[in-house]
């Protein structure tokens, strides 16, 4: 039923609250029929560039751009953007044929039109049966497809979403999730949709951008964030379990060293962080004396399709592997672990990644 996608581009973009910056200078290309999220810790700034987007807050500076025009002076209503809110926000006397057809009913839609649009949108949302329930008649689940369709019948050429998955549990999270990315390979509209939650990032964006404290930390692909993080911040915010790490320093024979580690890293920094994904590295039994080095199981998690092995380093910070159910650890086990060192990362001092391979000092290890 929709049209094409508009483009999205913000440029220089701020945003202050009085003395506190939300939003510093933030350049974001969103491309026309993209679905992008906007993820990061809670107060980064993400809910209040959506909001800059829709035109709900004014920028401090900046140019904001969709399809083409600039609206940072346009008011919200001839944004031609909807929004779908965390909370909901429908009207709980009205039914849900009305509700879906408000915004339709309020810009004067001729009534054969608007019945069309609402018939439509509630076949397409599963919400055919529920046209005369009210929203306190409706499940969680549904009352969000209210919201969904209600953003979905105005046609819009910019889905702008603020955690609307908030407020499901883990089930209907998941069904949603799966409900918006069909809608957005029916549509093919483009939608920016904000969460605080890594994993619905991942798996929901065709492009990732990671933000902190007001900044765009990286933009790129669920893989690209998540194999190449551009800094130590995405490196540890995405990914569960969280990236281990450790601290490194250059010895005397010019070695990054730390724990059982000496690693001939790049030749630039004298300290340096290692991190290590959960997934890459692997545990051997209380046999097994090959590998990078040897730690003492901590606790196991059992989770059916996988463990986690928690361990007692190296470093100052337990560490988490991943393992097939088949492992038999318990606590107080001596293991061997070893490192995928092709898919580890060294960051430098301030934080950004270094290029190349991470691999323990006159040990060759292949790309």
């Amino acid at each position: 039923m929709s049209r094409a996608g508009q483009g999205v581009v913000l440029r220089g973009v701020g945003k202050r609250f009085g003395d506190v910056v939300a939003v510093q200078s933030m350049n974001l290309e969103v491309r026309p029929g993209e679905l992008m999220v906007l993820v990061g810790p809670s107060g980064c700034g993400k809910s209040t560039l959506l909001r800059l987007i829709a035109g709900l807050e004014t920028p401090t500076s900046g140019e904001v751009w969709i399809g083409g025009r600039r609206v940072d002076e346009v008011e919200p209503g001839a944004r031609d953007v909807a929004m779908v809110f965390q909370s909901y926000a429908l009207y709980p006397h009205m039914t849900v044929a009305r509700n879906l057809g408000f915004g339709l009913r309020v810009r004067g839609t001729p009534a054969a039109e608007l019945e069309r649009r609402v018939a439509e949108t509630a076949g397409a949302l599963g919400l055919g049966d529920l046209l005369e329930r009210k929203p306190g008649q409706l499940s969680g689940g549904q009352r969000q497809r209210v919201a969904l369709g209600r953003a979905m019948v105005r046609d819009p050429g910019v889905f702008l979403f603020d955690e609307p998955l908030s407020n499901l549990d883990a089930e209907l999270r998941l069904r949603t999730r799966d409900e918006i990315a069909a809608l957005h390979r029916r549509l093919g509209t483009t939608m920016v949709f904000v969460t605080h939650d890594q994993v619905e990032a991942l798996s929901l964006g065709q492009r990732v951008a990671v933000m902190d404290r007001g900044r765009l930390q990286q933009v790129g692909t669920p893989d690209e964030v998540y194999r190449r993080p551009r800094n130590l911040f995405v490196a540890g915010f995405v990914g569960s379990p969280p990236i281990n790490r450790i601290g490194l320093s250059r010895d005397g024979s010019g070695a990054l060293a730390g724990g059982p580690f000496a690693l001939a890293g790049p030749s630039g920094p004298d300290q340096a962080t290692l991190t290590v994904r959960p997934e890459d590295l692997a545990v051997a039994g209380p046999g097994g004396t090959e590998g990078d080095f040897r730690a003492t199981v901590l606790r196991v998690e059992a989770l059916g399709s996988e463990q986690r092995v928690h361990l007692d380093g190296p470093g100052d910070a337990a560490w988490v592997a991943r393992a097939s159910p088949a492992l038999r650890v318990a606590p107080g086990a001596r293991v061997s672990v070893s490192i995928a060192w092709d898919r580890s990362h060294l960051f430098g001092p301030d934080g950004r990644r270094e290029e190349g391979v991470a691999r323990p000092a006159g040990q060759q290890v292949p790309r």
